[in-house]
């Protein structure tokens, strides 16, 4: 409707698979040279996953345009099959001849008699199974015994598996362990950065001669935070905003068409860009000083609510993480990580935050501290706040670069177990202000937005009737009435213990007591009682139980991860970065 509007040779956002606006991102790249590997000589068992929406299925048909005369290929894209379906449609695909109906062994023995005559020839063979995640055990056992048709020295079938993340869940049954030990390369299609989101609508646009600059970089800010990076939710909300700006006759696509776009498209788009809740398990790269070439995918969820001391750290996925461009930085963070195998170690975090730091010029030092003030955006009950949050990644990666802006972290570990690496900590709780300021640490806050839209707050500090934090457009001073309408309660902070993290009660003994000793003494301005101060005595109890009573924690005597850590705020800011709050704003 649009095409002719805006000169367009046909409509740039097609939700179809089509090689022709294929925008080879760092990752989309890569996925390609996994596959085309996949189809050599030494060839054997690949697998590819990737989210709804990340341009898998393009991929595939990227490949199928490369030249490759000497390969054939069989593409599955229905696996929702019997096992005698399954095996005549690898049939029908490679044109084998079969009695019909046949048995599965009667099939399988006409394709090893097809393959070997194709291999005789120099020919190589190759199927590809979309959808793979819905196969099921017995067609994957089907599978793996489809990779034992070989000769002596090499394999007659080459096999790629493409799949949603489901895929890995369902390999990593007992049962299956044999099919998932013959995989030889294996690849996890990210969403795009949001440099590579702009880069990919201005991409498109050129393909259909349009201006590569007709979305505004505001507008592609907000396209990035509504669809995470998804290459289909981008194609869709920017058809919808392109349609938008056609019916208002408007060459110009503004940011409130993009937003509401988004928002009649699909209400789940706003929530947290990259919604399903995946844990993060893939190896994407990273080439520093460049556009992103690596998302890191988490998890955020919330569990059942811990013990009142219970040592409780949340999963984390689902939020893409990315690092700021060279533009006035607005951005989080980002965390990095790299493929196994590849030259590059592990993940990092980046530094950069800049006027997103955690602490002024004390960034990443764990000393805490506030933020000079002409670096808070205008304070006050400016009502967009909400919509400029940050993606919850951006917000996990400013976090952990309060703490250390070094930090890296192994490829295939959730943030909250890797972290651990540097002796840092995640807690989730439930509470109120009250609760905040007892922890003294920035969190981020759980909000429910008017319309039941869930989206995620960072606190940076607490001012009398005033809260900071982390927008898109830098720290933002605002009415704290405002958000506590939207804060369920929920919240996530970080801190590092002193040793380990184990509760530690009655009867207890050793160099932790002994902290635990010293450090309420410092805490409360007492003196260093007992004549034995490793042992975790009945003196020992009543100090803790009196610690605890005077702080609003649950009094039973033993020191777990929330005593721990409102001890550890007790002992002031060389013990991290905290909340940094005047005494209105607790």
């Amino acid at each position: 409707m649009y095409t002719h509007f805006f000169r367009f040779s046909e409509p740039p956002f097609s939700i179809t698979p089509d090689p022709a606006f294929l925008y080879l991102s760092p990752h989309h790249h890569e996925a390609l040279a996994h596959l085309l590997y996949g189809t050599g000589e030494s060839g054997g068992f690949v697998q590819l996953t990737g989210e709804v929406g990340t341009g898998k299925t393009t991929v595939i048909r990227t490949l199928l345009e490369q030249q490759m005369p000497e390969v054939d290929v069989a593409l599955i894209l229905n696996p929702r099959q019997t096992t005698t379906e399954f095996l005549q449609s690898i049939c029908d695909e490679l044109a084998v001849a079969y009695p019909d109906p046949g048995s599965p062994k009667q099939l399988v023995d006409a394709l090893n008699r097809h393959l070997l005559a194709t291999h005789a020839a120099g020919r190589r063979t190759v199927l590809i199974i979309d959808e793979a995640q819905n196969l099921s055990e017995d067609l994957l056992e089907q599978v793996r015994l489809l990779t034992n048709l070989e000769t002596s020295k090499q394999k007659l079938l080459r096999i790629m598996l493409i799949g949603q993340p489901e895929l890995d869940e369902l390999l990593a049954r007992p049962g299956l362990r044999q099919l998932a030990q013959r995989i030889t390369a294996r690849f996890h299609l990210a969403a795009l950065s949001s440099d590579e989101t702009a880069a990919y609508i201005a991409h498109r646009l050129r393909v259909v001669g349009g201006e590569p600059d007709l979305f505004d970089a505001r507008s592609v800010r907000t396209i990035y935070r509504y669809s995470g990076g998804i290459p289909r939710l981008i194609n869709v909300i920017c058809d919808r905003a392109l349609l938008a700006a056609y019916s208002a006759g408007s060459r110009d696509v503004t940011t409130d068409m993009v937003r509401e776009a988004a928002r009649s498209t699909a209400p789940r788009m706003r929530d947290e860009p990259g919604a399903p809740a995946r844990v993060f398990r893939r190896s994407l790269p990273w080439v520093p000083g460049v556009a992103l070439a690596g998302m890191l995918l988490v998890a955020w969820v919330w569990r059942a609510a811990p013990g009142d001391d219970a040592a409780s750290p949340p999963d984390i996925a689902a939020a893409s993480v990315h690092e700021p461009g060279p533009a006035p930085p607005k951005q989080a963070s980002a965390l990095e990580r790299t493929t196994p195998g590849s030259a590059a170690p592990q993940l990092r975090m980046a530094t950069g935050l800049s006027s997103l730091s955690a602490t002024g010029s004390e960034q990443g030092s764990g000393t805490g501290g506030a933020t000079p003030v002409e670096q808070v955006r205008g304070a006050g009950t400016n009502a967009g706040w909400f919509d400029v949050l940050p993606p919850l990644g951006d917000q996990v990666g400013m976090l952990l670069g309060m703490w250390d802006t070094g930090i890296r972290v192994p490829a295939e570990r959730p943030v909250c177990e890797a972290i651990t690496d540097y002796r840092l900590r995640c807690l989730r709780d439930k509470g109120d202000w009250r609760t905040l300021a007892r922890y003294g640490r920035p969190a981020i806050l759980t909000l429910i937005g008017p319309d039941g839209v869930r989206r995620h707050a960072l606190l940076r500090s607490l001012a009398g009737p005033r809260a900071t934090i982390a927008t898109a457009d830098g720290w933002q001073e605002i009415e704290r009435d405002a958000l506590d309408r939207l804060w369920n309660g929920d919240f996530l902070i970080v801190w590092r213990p002193e040793g380990s993290s184990a509760v530690l009660g009655p009867g207890d003994s050793g160099p932790e007591v002994a902290w635990l000793r010293r450090s309420l003494a410092d805490a409360t301005g007492e003196p260093v009682p007992g004549d034995d101060p490793a042992t975790y005595d009945d003196e020992l109890q009543s100090r803790v139980e009196a610690f605890q009573r005077a702080q609003g924690l649950t009094v039973d005597g033993r020191v777990g991860e929330k005593t721990r850590i409102v001890l550890l705020r007790a002992l002031g800011p060389g013990t991290g970065p905290m909340l940094a709050r005047t005494a209105e704003g607790g």
